[in-house]
């Protein structure tokens, strides 16, 4: 059976390679036996695995030496209260830019644990683009401010890192994670799910400045104490092997592309191509302005709902899988993260040349 393009916005496409490397490992870890997902998370083998995933992180991220990269269990909606445990810890007061739903659900779960304030938001048009801020928007004794950087939904992202003076910057960067440059020192916390450009669902990254750690409020649950995880490598507890495992083989792959430098070049390459035909498309419109467009998820519609669902339909039956757009907002997304090969959006945007000529 031939692959199908999906275009999923996650958990989402893994690089062939990466799948191959891992079918031709899974009986087998490199003459040890047994595969990866037997494996004691205490054993001397899977130590390699962990702290080849760690120093990759390190590596293509140029995360400084004076941060924890940690790997830890719960999805990224879970650091939406590990996040205020953790720092809500001296004025009790933190700044959220809402930018889209996740922004929103953080926000909302930070506010039991304080003095949560809205600094700045885009729902007045619905997520169609990114709040612009300046440091006097944020209150100066405020604890730590969070935004999201690209917005998987509505297909928004930062190009810009808000300026927060001395004020700690946290950073949701799950639906571009490793997909271009990220300048780490900025940032008092970053951290991602996994499950879009990284690996399998199961496992978040995050990457803590260590001077943070060590505040949690004391009835921070355990697994959500970050220094928890920091002094025990991650291995606190039983973590999702098999996940640290294939991200450990994206990572590989990652760099052997040529580095984050390399991939963002293939994205904007990859985008370019969707966008410019929504731009020139009598049928398909983009719903983002264009200078806040996303890289990695490129929301379109027709304009008609009924001709919205038959293009997922047919699409589907093409090929092209998992197009159909987020429940809340409708229409179609095509998520085209680092996997997503460049054949894959030009066979796209062929077929929706030929959907739009035959239904015109």
């Amino acid at each position: 059976m031939a692959r199908v393009y999906n275009f999923s916005a996650g958990p989402s496409m893994l690089p062939e390679a990466v799948l191959k490397k891992a079918a031709e490992e899974m009986l087998d870890y490199q003459g040890c036996g047994h595969s990866v997902m037997e494996m004691s998370h205490r054993s001397k083998v899977f130590q390699s695995i962990i702290d080849g995933a760690h120093d990759l992180v390190k590596e293509l991220y140029n995360v400084p030496d004076n941060y924890k990269i940690l790997f830890v269990q719960g999805g990224a909606s879970t650091q939406f209260a590990a996040i205020p445990l953790n720092f809500l810890n001296k004025s009790g007061k933190a700044e959220y830019i809402i930018s889209g739903r996740w922004a929103k659900m953080a926000y909302k779960e930070a506010q039991k644990y304080g003095d949560v304030r809205i600094a700045a938001s885009s729902e007045d048009k619905m997520f169609s683009y990114i709040p612009k801020t300046t440091r006097e928007d944020f209150r100066p004794d405020a604890d730590y401010v969070y935004y999201c950087m690209n917005n998987t939904i509505y297909g928004t992202t930062f190009k810009y890192i808000p300026d927060t003076g001395d004020i700690p910057l946290v950073c949701d960067v799950s639906s571009c994670f490793f997909s271009e440059p990220v300048d780490v020192s900025k940032f008092a916390v970053v951290y991602g799910g996994a499950q879009k450009n990284v690996a399998p669902a199961g496992l978040v990254i995050v990457i803590v400045r260590e001077d943070l750690l060590g505040n949690a409020r004391e009835y921070t649950p355990t697994m959500l104490d970050y220094k928890v995880h920091a002094d025990a490598g991650s291995l606190y507890n039983t973590p999702p092997c098999f996940t640290i495992y294939m991200c450990k083989l994206v990572l590989e792959w990652i760099k052997g592309f040529g580095g984050l430098e390399e991939m963002k070049a293939h994205n904007v390459k990859k985008a370019k191509i969707l966008y410019d035909y929504l731009d020139s498309s009598k049928m398909f419109k983009g719903t983002v302005v264009p200078e806040d467009r996303s890289l990695m998820n490129i929301p379109f519609v027709t304009g008609d709902a009924d001709l919205d669902a038959k293009f997922v339909k047919e699409s589907t039956e093409a090929g092209f899988i998992n197009l159909k757009g987020h429940k809340t907002v409708g229409g179609m997304r095509a998520s085209v993260y680092n996997a997503m090969p460049i054949e894959g959006v030009e066979a796209l945007v062929e077929f929706m040349k030929k959907f739009e000529e035959a239904n015109s």
